[in-house]
């Protein structure tokens, strides 16, 4: 980082919920007289040009609001008139596991305490109505330093779609940074082809190899890479070795095609790749079951700067894929399009399900069919770790006409169509 520090939090590996190439914005701000707050959410590190003057002084990379005359830091709750904030509309969904306020170069005008903030809000809320949310702090009110990312794990298993950063009681922030696990709604995916190895959807670049010269989770990020630095590049091998990325998918699927990317990488794209694919849905880890790997695609040669497409015929559900490069090298993206299977559909929405605020959950159920006692009983019941589980929840609610009536075959279905069980 420009901070001349390394994340070394094991969120860090997780995905950037707040990235402006996954469509996160700023919804609103109170101040940002000195520099936008839009800067949080910069993909790349801070960086600091000295004696770069603009009207309003020193331009900083960063949000930075104006100081405060006569308001007290000392409120043991925020309020409007002792602190500073901005709100953040992820750019996806999903659990928070950690936060990063980066202070990178704000060094005499940085917050004396910041803390961190979320919501959960369905659909598309105007500005009013997030800042009308209800709030829940995830990171409490902190002190930080100078030119520091500040680390931040997180202990809430909620879905949120909305952070609140507040600082106190004024001061500048280069970045901010919100990592998780990405929760979409299943609903949305339906019958839907996709790709499964995508951010935005759940796909993770959970280990590889080599990350020398650049992440690995460029691989599987939003868009294409316009430089080289926006791929995955490895240092030269000097054994007989290869290079690997290992990413989990979205949920367990059927992949149908491949997308091999080298764009850019003319003079260091590797010789040779192939695919093989791993399915964890009924148990097994891919990181120590070496003999549960299948092949996927063949070993096959590679072109610089190429977009190569493969048709797959898999025949068996995925959950994991490792491309292994031959020997070394480097690749702007894998694409994996695919679609859930019944038991990867089913997978997600319980687990989107759980994670569900207990309003949220209440409205799914009742919007497919239940009432809303029911759906408050089922909400209740939670967590519900698998479809055996949901099944017995389910037929442990009371029926309302008879044990083999209309009403218990109706809550049944529509159990089975928001949950799939």
């Amino acid at each position: 980082m420009s901070t001349g520090q390394t994340p070394s939090a094991p969120f860090t590996e997780l995905v950037n919920l707040a990235s402006r190439l996954l469509g996160a914005g700023i919804v609103g701000t109170n101040e940002d007289t000195f520099a936008d707050a839009e800067n949080l959410l910069v993909a790349k590190p801070a960086e600091f040009r000295p004696h770069t003057f603009g009207h309003k002084g020193q331009i900083m990379d960063g949000w930075e609001s104006r100081r405060r005359r006569g308001a007290s830091a000392e409120q043991p709750h925020p309020t409007d008139q002792d602190h500073d904030w901005a709100i953040v509309r992820l750019g996806v969904a999903g659990v928070i596991r950690g936060v990063i306020v980066d202070t990178a170069h704000f060094t005499g005008n940085y917050p004396e305490t910041a803390s961190v903030e979320a919501a959960a809000l369905s659909g598309h809320p105007s500005p009013d109505e997030v800042r009308a949310a209800e709030w829940v702090e995830i990171v409490p009110r902190s002190a930080l330093q100078g030119s520091t990312a500040h680390e931040f794990a997180v202990d809430n298993g909620t879905r949120f779609t909305h952070v609140r950063l507040n600082i106190f009681p004024d001061g500048g922030v280069a970045r901010l940074r919100v990592h998780g696990e990405v929760l979409p709604d299943p609903r949305e995916l339906d019958g839907l082809t996709f790709d499964l190895a995508a951010q935005e959807y759940g796909g993770v670049a959970e280990a590889a190899s080599d990350r020398y010269f650049s992440s690995p989770h460029n691989l599987n990020a939003p868009g294409r890479a316009s430089v080289m630095g926006e791929g995955w590049e490895t240092r030269r091998r000097r054994d007989k070795a290869n290079d690997w990325v290992q990413i989990a998918l979205a949920g367990g699927g059927e992949v149908l095609a491949a997308e091999v990317d080298t764009t850019h990488f003319v003079a260091n794209a590797p010789g040779w790749a192939d695919l093989v694919g791993y399915d964890a849905s009924a148990g097994g880890d891919p990181s120590t079951d070496a003999d549960g790997w299948f092949p996927i695609l063949p070993r096959t040669r590679l072109q610089p700067d190429t977009r190569h497409r493969f048709r797959l015929t898999v025949g068996r559900p995925v959950t994991h894929v490792r491309i292994n490069v031959f020997p070394d090298g480097g690749l702007a993206r894998l694409r994996l399009t695919g679609k859930l299977t019944e038991a990867g559909r089913a997978a997600l929405a319980l687990r989107w399900f759980d994670a569900l605020p207990a309003a949220d959950a209440e409205t799914a159920l009742t919007e497919a069919g239940l009432t809303a006692a029911e759906a408050t009983a089922l909400t209740a019941a939670r967590p519900l770790a698998d479809a055996a589980a949901t099944t017995a929840a389910v037929a442990a609610l009371q029926p309302t006409d008879g044990p083999d009536g209309e009403h218990t075959t109706r809550r049944r279905a529509a159990t089975w169509r928001l949950l799939g069980i």
